[in-house]
């Protein structure tokens, strides 16, 4: 199913409403909740249901499984952050940069919890087809986003793949180590960052 199939709710189909909207908000919540207290591996439907407050017979009329409510999670989540990123196209390169940077290391755009919830999905997405296919496009249009960026700037279009790389990575390494490492706050990740992609794009910061 795809992502636009499951936004609309999959097995609720056509008599989707506003009640059933808010019911799939509810458990997608509640999945995020149990996620974050006690890992993905050690939560169940029963657990996700109570959470959401609903039988788990009740909660199989919106999602077949705990793996399809991730799965729709994850792909909500990569929706939000390409909507964000599309809307940065319009700005010059060491704009976007400070969006960028803003956007994944200031805790508002991407939030800790959402990073946290991020990071049991990649787990899950190396045995999960459906969650691996997810992860996939949302790199690859992340890294093809990155490499127009450094196509645009100073850099140039020579060796802007090679750069949208190493940006990438820096990108989920910096994210990661700050949410494990209690040292490395948003300010110093958020200042690693956004000094490394000026100087992999070639850009001298005014003053």
């Amino acid at each position: 199913m795809s992502l636009q199939e499951r936004a609309r709710g999959g097995s609720a189909g056509k008599r989707s409403n506003v009640r059933g909207d808010r019911r799939r908000e509810a458990i997608l919540q509640a999945l995020h909740d149990c996620v974050i207290r006690n890992g993905y591996p050690k939560t169940t439907l029963a657990d996700v249901a109570r959470a959401a407050g609903m039988s788990p017979s009740h909660l199989l009329y919106y999602f077949t499984g705990v793996d399809a409510i991730l799965a729709q999670y994850f792909g909500e989540v990569a929706r939000r952050i390409i909507d964000r990123l599309q809307g940065f196209r319009g700005e010059t390169p060491e704009r976007r940069i400070h969006l960028l940077t803003e956007l994944f290391f200031s805790g508002k755009g991407v939030t800790r919890s959402e990073i946290g919830f991020m990071l049991e999905c990649f787990g899950v997405a190396v045995h999960d087809p459906q969650l691996h296919a997810e992860k996939a496009a949302l790199d690859q249009y992340c890294k093809a986003y990155l490499q127009q960026l450094f196509e645009q700037s100073p850099h140039g279009a020579d060796r802007a793949r090679d750069s949208a790389e190493v940006a990438y990575a820096l990108l989920v390494g910096l994210r990661t180590a700050e949410y494990f490492d209690e040292r490395l706050g948003h300010d110093d990740a958020r200042r690693l960052f956004h000094a490394g992609m000026l100087e992999l794009a070639r850009i001298r910061p005014a003053g």
